[in-house]
């Protein structure tokens, strides 16, 4: 026996915890409790967590954290009525005001054929890139469409066919709304002053530079999402200028001897090169593919709510409004003044020219003045692309949002040299025929390719057929346009009015 001063030593080793219960075999009885146990039991998940449909439900959208730092994507509060507002505002522009000179090279009949063929293609595509931008193997966003096209066609592949039609539709637009926009407020100035303006008038050059720095300080807004009211007024001056100037055109008298043959030609080739012309005029006024991605990038998308459900609601909106301004504009105005339509700027610069003496001033100032501030508008819009990819230069390099002082001096920097290029190097119109033709895939083409590409239909199906039919037939028509406009450079030649817009 031990003495009662003697200490007992006692050790406590743990005690292993079993196996936890496999539920495909028997059930075995619940292991003792242990407070020394060394794993803790882990609860068995809930039966709606471990079956298929758990594994979609719980499929998360993947964000790039780096997006918070760039001003398409900072803020993804959008809805419908915002990505209504956007579309509406991108989709109608001063390319419209010329449909109607397309009608006076295909005529009544394969204009209006050749305007509803290439309107449908478009709203197809359209629903293509909305559908695309969520990808339902790995839930990333694609947010711009370079990145569609990179994990379509591959990173290399991706940038070499969308690089240059992008920049293009982003910068080069942005150039044109100078010309236009300066010009515009240049011809308003005149009405509203006429003869009682005593001071010397600025010249084109002198309202290129005023538009632009309007431009330039409406364009310090952060981010997308906060230039959904300028989208708003820049749809909303646009439906009015567009609806405008054709009621004027069909309640004026109608210009005597108007001729509604198509335009001759002195050839077969150039009969061809001004069909082809025409064809580019009507698919060059449907615009905006290259910012539906983008668009849609500021929505908020989960699996209840994906964003794709309302940004197609606002896109079949917005749409329709644009079908009830393109047809009417280009069925009134070739009625009205057939082969008569000037080339530059087709309705707008009819209104002044043919009905500068039966409409009173307040109606082309009010005409003018929409133009100008639509102008205005799609600046911004147009030009978010080029202000996200400048920033995505230092946030990719430095790993941190760009500062306040530098995100004003990208748009400051972007818009001045947008207003140098416009007003020191602005080459003839011949050449549009080239820069059409190479910008055309961003619509018609590359969103059927990249749905072959990335849901990949069963071969020889309903989809495979339309979607490789329409890709190849949206490349050998923007070919067919490069091909006919080269030509036409070569025969005029390339005509630079340096410092002379």
């Amino acid at each position: 026996m031990c003495g009662t001063n003697d200490r007992i030593s006692v050790t406590l080793q743990p005690v292993p915890c079993p196996p936890i219960p496999n539920p495909d075999h028997v059930a075995q009885p619940p292991p003792p409790k242990s407070r020394f146990c060394i794993t803790p039991r882990i609860p068995a998940p809930p039966s709606f967590i471990t079956g298929n449909p758990l594994r979609k439900a719980l499929r998360l959208t993947k964000l790039d954290p780096e997006d918070t730092w760039l001003p398409i994507t900072e803020s993804r509060n959008g809805n419908k009525y915002y990505a209504g507002f956007h579309t509406l505002s991108s989709g109608i522009g001063i390319q419209a005001l010329v449909l109607p000179v397309a009608f006076t090279y295909l005529g009544w009949a394969w204009g209006l054929i050749s305007l509803t063929i290439l309107y449908i293609w478009q709203f197809y595509t359209l629903w293509i890139l909305v559908q695309l931008h969520e990808s339902t193997e790995n839930g990333k966003r694609y947010s711009r469409y370079i990145q569609l096209a990179d994990a379509a066609f591959g990173e290399r592949l991706g940038k070499a066919l969308t690089w240059f039609p992008l920049g293009y539709l982003s910068s080069g637009v942005c150039c044109a709304l100078i010309m236009i926009g300066g010009s515009t407020s240049k011809i308003f100035y005149q009405i509203v002053c006429e003869t009682t303006c005593t001071m010397k008038p600025l010249t084109t050059v002198e309202w290129c530079l005023v538009f632009t720095c309007a431009a330039v300080l409406l364009s310090q807004l952060p981010n997308l999402n906060s230039m959904a009211c300028v989208s708003l007024v820049g749809a909303i001056t646009a439906v009015g200028y567009c609806s405008m100037i054709w009621v004027v055109s069909v309640c004026s008298d109608r210009l005597p001897e108007v001729s509604y043959d198509p335009v001759g030609a002195d050839t077969e080739i150039q009969r061809i090169g001004g069909v082809l012309y025409a064809l580019g005029i009507v698919a060059f006024a449907f615009r905006g593919h290259n910012l539906t991605l983008e668009i849609q990038g500021t929505m908020p998308s989960s699996q209840k709510h994906p964003s794709h459900v309302p940004m197609w609601q606002g896109v079949k909106a917005a749409y329709t409004i644009v079908a009830m301004c393109l047809f009417p504009l280009a069925i009134a105005g070739y009625w009205a003044y057939g082969q008569k339509i000037p080339l530059e700027n087709g309705m707008l610069t009819a209104l002044y020219q043919f009905h500068s003496r039966d409409q009173s001033r307040f109606v082309l100032g009010v005409a003018s003045l929409l133009v100008v501030i639509n102008s205005l508008t799609l600046f911004q819009i147009y030009g978010m692309p080029t202000f996200d990819e400048m920033e995505l230069l230092y946030t990719s390099t430095k790993k941190k949002p760009c500062p306040r002082w530098l995100r004003a001096s990208f748009r400051i920097i972007f818009g001045f040299f947008s207003f140098f290029m416009a007003v020191a190097v602005p080459f003839s119109g011949h050449v549009s025929g080239l820069v059409v033709g190479f910008t055309l895939p961003i619509t018609y083409a590359y969103p059927c390719f990249m749905w072959a590409k990335i849901k990949k239909p069963q071969k020889y199906s309903g989809m495979w057929w339309l979607n490789w039919g329409l890709g190849f037939l949206g490349m050998g028509f923007s070919w067919a346009l490069v091909a006919a406009g080269v030509p036409v450079v070569f025969e005029t030649g390339f005509k630079f009015n340096f410092f002379k817009p």
